[in-house]
């Protein structure tokens, strides 16, 4: 089968790979008919992810159908059309019980799928822990409404459930890429007074303006002031940080209220600096971390009722064969891009 592949650091390529099988008893084996590139991608390429193995296939978002499931396996049948989840996880350990799902104990546990094994930008995958790995996609949700469910459909819904909006809060969301807008459509179900937006792309600002008029938009440039302006208590009541860029992280906290939460959902390519000499008095409260993937019912949910809609993100579709075009495309932000979707061969 076709598999783009982590080769070393600053190479991927589409190589023939053997179609994976059944290795344990609790794994299934997914044919992919649809996946996509994200940004996580593009760390492992520039060595921003140093648990990634050179070797193996590339992808953690894309829904299919299962092929075969290991004989434990209860939740999912050959036939069934899947979602599958960024995460693996065992659903037993201590980590899991409590529903943090990212730091499973399993040698497998949290982020695996294209970065410790073979991930789903494939014809086929081997879905670890299958009966927590997997969705079922309801009869009415086609593949496209369903393709970031189990990555940054569930990243923007964990990062708006921990941050704890009410409805009289203050939004401010840094980043309007495709785990922005995925955490503006969350959060935008709890219903907060406003949701401000800010990224430095005009482009990406007028797909939010066009697609939710009455979130307010800003450019870095005075956003300081402008948050100040929008809100009652000196800023914001929560900030969502999800661009990941060099100054993201300053921003965030600097335009937070005293007694904020501030809640971190990028992933940096490098360290960043807390200084506490600044901060002390604004009481701040931090959270952090990889998403915690086990909501992907509840999204799917939603999006079956019509809350949650991430079709529009898909601005490019491309076949697999054709993968590094895409990457080109999507490394390079051409032609309007905002995700871009891969079709498996089969």
């Amino acid at each position: 089968m076709l598999a783009y592949t982590y080769v070393e650091q600053g190479k991927f390529a589409l190589m023939e790979k053997p179609k994976p099988v059944l290795m344990d008893e609790r794994d299934a084996v997914v044919r992919v008919t649809l996946g996509s590139i994200c940004t996580s991608d593009l760390h492992i390429k520039h060595g921003s992810v140093p648990r990634a193995v050179p070797g193996i296939t590339i992808g953690h978002e894309m829904v299919g159908v299962v092929e075969e499931v290991g004989s434990a396996v209860t939740t999912v049948k050959p036939g069934d059309r899947v979602t599958v989840n960024v995460e693996t996880f065992c659903g037993h350990c201590f980590f899991c019980q409590n529903g943090w799902v990212n730091n499973c104990t399993d040698p497998n546990g949290g982020w695996a799928l294209g970065c410790r094994i073979d991930g789903g930008q494939a014809e086929y995958v081997r879905v670890p822990y299958a009966d927590q790995g997997l969705n079922r996609i309801p009869d009415s949700v086609t593949d496209e409404q369903a393709l970031f469910v189990g990555d940054i459909l569930a990243t923007g819904y964990w990062a708006a459930q921990i941050s704890e909006i009410k409805t009289e809060d203050t939004v401010l969301i840094i980043g309007a890429g495709p785990t922005g807008i995925c955490t503006l459509q969350c959060a935008r179900l709890k219903n907060p007074r406003r949701i401000i937006v800010c990224d430095r792309d005009e482009t990406r600002l007028e797909f939010v303006r066009s697609h939710y008029p009455e979130v307010l938009t800003a450019l870095p440039e005075g956003l300081k002031d402008f948050v100040l302006a929008h809100s009652e208590h000196g800023g914001a009541d929560v900030v969502l940080e999800v661009a990941g860029s060099e100054t993201t992280f300053s921003v965030a906290w600097d335009c937070a209220r005293p007694n904020a939460i501030v809640t971190v959902v990028a992933l940096y390519d490098g360290p960043q600096i807390l200084p506490l000499p600044e901060m002390y008095g604004k009481n701040l409260t931090f959270k952090t971390g990889g998403v915690d993937g086990c909501n992907c019912a509840e999204t799917l949910r939603l999006i079956e009722a019509g809350e949650i809609d991430t079709t529009p993100l898909i601005t490019h579709t491309f076949a697999l064969k054709d993968i590094e075009k895409a990457y080109h495309i999507f490394e390079n932000r051409l032609d309007g891009v905002i995700k871009i979707a891969i079709q498996a061969a089969t």
